[in-house]
């Protein structure tokens, strides 16, 4: 199991939930001496409140910690994982039942992660026993899956190119004895000539990372995700602003890895694939301009009407090659607009499909989890926004509106699989949250996880 975990301590301190309404009930096993304590710290049993209480030798006794009431329709249910910035190092315990005991736990490991590449922390050492009828287990493989993700958007693009993402991907292959293909050079500009235009630019080769796992036979699962390790935005350069935290915009390939982690280690019963273009969009001479044209692997001509939406321009070979296997579901990950963050912020990724089935049990599952999503329309009358005069495709809308949209409906042009996914994250929390420090975070891995474990679980 992860290292937070362990199975049982009978020294583990117990941490008592509360609400407003619960308080009686939920501290009837304190002492008196305890809840005069309580009473005279002042302590309020609202959310996020914590208080430690201390034994008669001024050792760690009890925690109390606040929970919105059950009822609440705004309550958060990662809120526990607040207590792993909050309480001293030690071994815990969940004494009663949080509104939902495995995300409870979940959210506290989550909680503790913390990114020290490159400077000196103050390591926490704390401990959690894994609450009765919870797979201690499953959370620890999503748990290192989160870990994995975070890890590798967190690192700048100097330590993170398409270089550096090879070798995450083969570390990941290596695990778990999957196969691994690359391909770069002269190859990637014959069979991925989309791939090759957006990383010309850039002194660090671009390259095609191609990953499979699983048994012939069995249900095929494909996973893309964008790689872009650094998006200046290319000829059509970004702001200062804008092109500030693009080292991240290689989330959607470390969300694939981190959910391709955590289907192999549960080794459920699919044929995986995992396909990701790595690029940087840099700029010098041999960078692709504004009203090139590409032929894609697909065949389909692109005129590029924007070198800055270049992420749907390396999916679109990616799920070309994706489909010819033909899977039963491709899912794909990208940071890919801005649009998206005006429609939903940074905590909702939009979803886009086709697969009415699929929408409906991907939805269930997001709310089951805390891993939220929303669907938005695959709206068809919008495709003629990419009409261009001189190739099949423009890779930018005419108007500027419904960038989320459009950008999913250029992707859809390079699907052919009978149920297809695509989902547009943020990947990145700006501001500290439970369970949710601030910077990179894994979105929506977590529901699909769930979903495919309930539909492919040996």
């Amino acid at each position: 199991m992860h290292p937070v975990f362990v199975k049982a301590d009978k020294q583990a301190v117990p941490i008592l939930f509360v609400t407003a309404a619960s308080f009686a009930e939920a501290t009837k096993s304190l002492e008196a001496r305890a809840l005069v304590f309580a009473k005279t710290a002042g302590f309020e049993a609202k959310a996020g409140r914590h208080l430690l209480i201390p034994n008669e030798a001024g050792k760690l006794a009890h925690v109390l910690f606040g929970l919105e009431e059950a009822d609440e329709a705004g309550k958060d249910l990662f809120r526990p994982g607040a207590l792993a910035g909050l309480l001293p190092s030690g071994t815990y315990r969940f004494a009663n039942a949080p509104h939902d005991a495995r995300l409870a736990a979940l959210a506290f490991a989550l909680g503790a992660y913390q990114f020290a590449r490159y400077r000196k922390v103050q390591a926490r050492d704390l401990r959690l026993v894994v609450p009765d009828g919870v797979d201690g287990d499953d959370l620890s493989r999503i748990v290192e899956a989160a870990t994995l993700a975070r890890d590798l958007i967190n690192t700048p693009s100097n330590d993170m190119g398409p270089a550096e993402l090879e070798e995450a991907a083969r570390a990941l292959a290596k695990q778990h004895d999957a196969r691994i293909e690359v391909t770069s050079g002269a190859r990637l500009g014959k069979d991925f000539p989309l791939v090759a235009a957006v990383g010309a630019g850039s002194a660090r080769t671009p390259r095609l990372i191609d990953m499979a796992w699983g048994k012939d036979g069995d249900p095929g699962i494909t996973l893309v995700g964008k790689g872009v390790c650094f998006d200046t935005g290319g000829l059509d350069i970004k702001n200062d602003a804008g092109m500030l935290n693009m080292k991240k915009d290689m989330a959607g390939a470390a969300t694939a890895l981190a959910l391709g982690h955590m289907i192999m280690a549960r080794k459920l019963k699919v044929k995986l694939r995992i396909i990701v273009p790595a690029v940087e969009n840099s700029i010098s001479g041999s960078s692709f301009r504004p009203r090139d044209v590409y032929t894609s692997r697909k065949g389909i001509s692109v005129e590029i009407g924007n070198t800055d939406a270049e992420g749907r321009l390396i999916l679109a070979d990616a799920l070309t090659l994706a489909s010819e296997d033909k899977p039963a579901l491709i899912v794909d990950f990208a940071t890919l607009t801005g649009a998206a963050r005006v429609a939903l912020g940074p905590d909702v990724p939009p979803f886009f499909t086709d697969d009415e089935a699929l929408a409906a049990e991907f939805a269930r599952h997001a709310a089951a989890e805390n891993d939220p999503a929303w669907r938005m329309p695959l709206w068809r009358p919008y495709e003629q926004m990419l009409e261009s005069k001189v190739a099949d495709l423009n890779n930018v809308g005419s108007t500027g509106q419904a960038g989320a949209v459009t950008a999913a409906l250029f992707l859809r042009r390079f699907v052919d699989a009978p149920s297809w996914l695509h989902l547009d994250i943020f990947a990145w929390t700006p501001s500290a949250r439970p369970g949710r420090p601030e910077g990179a975070e894994l979105q929506s891995a977590r529901a699909l996880y769930a979903m495919l474990c309930a539909r492919y679980s040996r």
